[in-house]
């Protein structure tokens, strides 16, 4: 006998491509398994509202290939308190809900693992994040999308950077960590790729200026918005007068990064990570996060994903340095 009867589903913080897919699959395996669904919009702020719907199959048809969130999403300062997560609790018991599947990122998994621990409420998490800095999964939903992005306008200005003889700086997302610049640096054939994972870069930065002046030849360089030496325009602006021979220009990709159609990768992982958490909460699974690893699904405590710092891998940033001689 199903101990979970009813559960709510919602998403928060900032929205990435394949949120909807993941929607998608929690509403309809939970239906599959005799549960009634909600979907909680506009994220915790819905929670404290009472802003609750439904949500029934055909409520989730003709979504998977949209990227955004169709429940909307938020982020909400009064959830931090205990009188918010008071008042969003006494929802959810207005509602009945059993379970809550949050999809969002660290700052997401930290609120609904408090709920969790206040009010014994069983919350299961499905990470959902372009900058993929969660600890405990290899991908997180949005990822896989957001450099297929990065990659295409990059390439784009490969080509006006090379008929100029151009420097470009391109800003990528990542303000706490360097996946996004990385791998989509790494893809790009960008000659330097700064990150906030790696420090002093200026040096770096300065060291491969003064090579390619001698070759006049255009050039890549992605900055991740996080960079310890600061942003594209901050870091622009302190090479052009060593350099004044450049053409230095600066491009923002900005939230273009967000949006877009979901990758087939990030369709099929926000699905199997929806029908994980539903089996999850079957199985009497509390305060955990569904996670890929190596392919497969795995659990991970919650407080585990919020407190472990996720890094680069060190043969990532290796093969970086060496592909860019």
């Amino acid at each position: 006998m199903l101990k979970i009867k009813r559960i709510g589903v919602l998403t928060s913080g900032g929205d990435a491509p394949g949120m909807n897919a993941a929607i998608r699959a929690v509403t309809r395996a939970a239906i599959f398994n005799k549960m009634e669904v909600y979907g909680i919009k506009m994220g915790y702020e819905g929670m404290i509202n009472g802003d609750i719907v439904q949500l029934q199959s055909q409520d989730v048809s003709g979504i998977i290939q949209k990227g955004g969130t169709i429940l909307k999403t938020a982020r909400s300062a009064h959830f931090r308190t205990p009188e918010g997560r008071k008042q969003a609790y006494e929802n959810l018991k207005k509602f009945n809900l059993d379970g809550i599947v949050v999809i969002g990122g660290d700052g997401s998994f930290t609120g609904a693992s408090i709920l969790s621990q206040e009010y014994n409420i069983p919350v299961i998490g499905i990470p959902g994040t372009i900058d993929n800095d969660l600890f405990g999964t290899d991908y997180t939903i949005g990822y896989d999308t957001c450099l297929n992005t990065v990659v295409e306008a990059v390439d784009k200005i490969r080509d006006t950077a090379s008929s100029h003889n151009r420097i470009f700086f391109v800003e990528v997302m990542g303000r706490d960590a360097g996946f996004v610049a990385l791998e989509g640096g790494l893809a790009t054939g960008a000659e330097v790729i700064m990150i906030p994972e790696v420090k002093n870069q200026m040096s770096e930065l300065r060291d491969f200026l003064s090579k390619r002046a001698k070759l006049n030849k255009s050039s890549i360089i992605i900055v991740a918005e996080g960079s310890d030496e600061g942003n594209a325009y901050e870091i622009a602006k302190k090479v052009e007068p060593e350099f004044p021979q450049f053409d230095i220009r600066v491009t923002i990709l900005g939230h273009i990064q967000r949006g877009g159609s979901p990758t087939c990768f990030d369709r099929v992982s926000a699905s199997r990570m929806g029908v994980a958490a539903i089996e999850a909460l079957i199985d009497d699974q509390k305060s955990i996060m569904i996670g890929l690893s190596h392919g497969q699904i795995v659990h991970v405590p919650l407080n585990k994903t919020v407190k472990t710092h996720k890094g680069v891998p060190k043969g990532i940033l290796d093969l970086a340095h060496i592909l860019s001689i």
